[in-house]
Parts: C-alpha cells; structure tokens; sequence
C-alpha cells in the first residue's frame, strides 16, 4: 500500500497543496512566522501534529466513514466525493465549532474532503492520517509561537 500511495500523484498533489496553503495563509498574517520555534520546544507540535490528527482520524474517518460507507447509498458520489466522505467531513467541521470559530471551523472541511477522498481510495487510514499529520504540523508550525 505504501509503495502504491508513494505512486499515486493524487497523493503527491495533496501533499503539494499543504504548502501551497500554508503560503497564501501566511499573506493574511501580520508577522513572519518563527520557524524556529519547534526546534526549542518541540512539545506543543506533537499533539496537533501527531496525535490529534491520528484521533481524528480514527474517529471520523475510521468509525464514521467506514460504518457509513457501509450502507450502499452511501458510497454514491457527488464527482470523487462520496456520500460517506461528505457526510463525515460536515460532522468534522461541525465538531470543529467546539475549538474554533465558524469561519475557521467551516476551513476544515476542504482538507476534510480531502482525507476522506483518500480514506474511501485506498480503504484504509494510512494516507488520511498521514495528509492531516502533514497539513497539521505545517500549519501550527507556521502559525504557532510554541
């Protein structure tokens, strides 16, 4: 599977579209990052970018997509979306409300989606945790004082 995810450019695209992301963020804020910050105190990183992400993942797109991807209709899809996928990203986004605020929350769901797309592809958590793992890290490491 890995050898097949390292081969797939959808995955390559999606790994390209975290920096790409995170670039075009970093316009909306007022001051350089502090890209050293991790390298000092590296504990507030792990938790956003390692074991949240992995939690989530087994959660949302663990439990609630693959119990819903189960029932037919749910495996229907809207372009490479499907049922499943969408119906577990809103719920993440939604969950995401709980932390953040709306605007932000209603942020998550595009890489949600996106998760979720490679979660039904390959019918396993493997890209989907490692995609948040990634998004994850980049984002808090850019927009984080530690």
């Amino acid at each position: 599977m890995i050898r097949r995810l390292s081969q797939d450019p959808s995955f390559w695209a999606a790994l390209l579209a975290g920096p790409f992301t995170w670039g075009l963020l970093t316009f909306s804020k007022d001051t350089a990052p502090d890209l050293l910050w991790p390298l000092r105190s590296p504990l507030p990183l792990l938790l956003p970018g390692l074991v949240y992400p992995f939690l989530e993942e087994l959660v949302f797109r663990g439990w609630l997509q693959g119990w819903l991807w189960q029932h037919a209709s749910s495996r229907q899809r809207i372009g490479p979306v499907s049922w499943a996928n969408l119906v577990t990203s809103v719920v993440f986004a939604a969950f995401h409300l709980l932390q953040h605020a709306p605007l932000w929350a209603l942020a998550v769901l595009p890489p949600s989606l996106v998760f979720g797309f490679f979660r039904d592809r390959y019918q396993r958590l493997t890209p989907a945790i490692i995609l948040h793992s990634f998004y994850n890290t980049g984002f808090f490491w850019l927009f984080t004082t530690g």
